[in-house]
């Protein structure tokens, strides 16, 4: 793991957990529309984990939090963030902050659903609620 990445992370634990705590709350709210305990239908996931991020505030932060990441790693942004793509994109694992600075584009994931897929053609792939949010961060050059 590289040092931006590190610094990354280490500010995001530090000064913003109540955000990652506020995504899983989101991603829960949603599962109880669910029927069971899965869906196959990423669209709708992703429309009502961003309709419900927006409504608990949390989606309007989230460029506030990719800026918080960046600052720790020393860099800075070519341009203020915003909440919407390129910077925040809502996908079928969760929202995603991304910047590109001077060694590359970081990358950082919050999951909180994971897709499993099966090897037969026929069969849609499954969202399943993490325990959690699992938080990757990458630097990609």
């Amino acid at each position: 793991m590289s040092h931006p990445v590190r610094a990354a992370r280490r500010r995001l634990r530090a000064d913003h957990p109540e955000t990652i705590t506020a995504i899983d709350d989101c991603a829960t709210r949603i599962t109880h529309e669910w029927d069971t305990a899965r869906t196959t239908n990423p669209e709708t996931l992703v429309e009502s984990l961003r309709a419900e991020l927006e409504s608990a505030g949390v989606l309007e932060t989230l460029p506030t939090i990719l800026a918080s990441a960046v600052d720790a790693t020393g860099y800075e942004l070519q341009a203020q963030p915003v909440a919407a793509p390129p910077y925040v994109v809502i996908t079928s694992r969760g929202p995603v902050l991304r910047a590109t600075i001077d060694p590359g584009r970081l990358v950082i994931r919050f999951d909180v659903f994971e897709v499993v897929r099966t090897d037969e053609s026929d069969q849609r792939a499954e969202y399943h609620r993490l325990d959690g949010v699992r938080m990757e961060i990458s630097l990609v050059n």
